[in-house]
């Protein structure tokens, strides 16, 4: 083999892995905003629920009945 196809497939290599990790970084960084949105989602969600749960647990107790009388 000449040393020029050697050469010509050394560079086709680090192009190729080169091209794949930046392909590679694309892919993740679209995947970790998706993860990110759903996470201040989450957080939202939960605070919601948090200030549901305080309100229901500081309603005032309602007022006992009168009792009725027998007779």
């Amino acid at each position: 083999m000449e040393w020029s196809i050697i050469g010509w497939v050394w560079v086709g290599i680090i192009i190729g892995s080169v091209l794949s990790i930046l392909v590679c970084g694309i892919l993740v960084s679209s995947r970790q905003s998706d993860l990110e949105a759903e996470n201040i989602h989450l957080r939202f969600v939960r605070d919601s629920l948090k200030e549901e749960i305080f309100r229901l647990d500081n309603q005032v107790k309602p007022k006992p009945r009168k009792r009725r009388k027998r007779g």
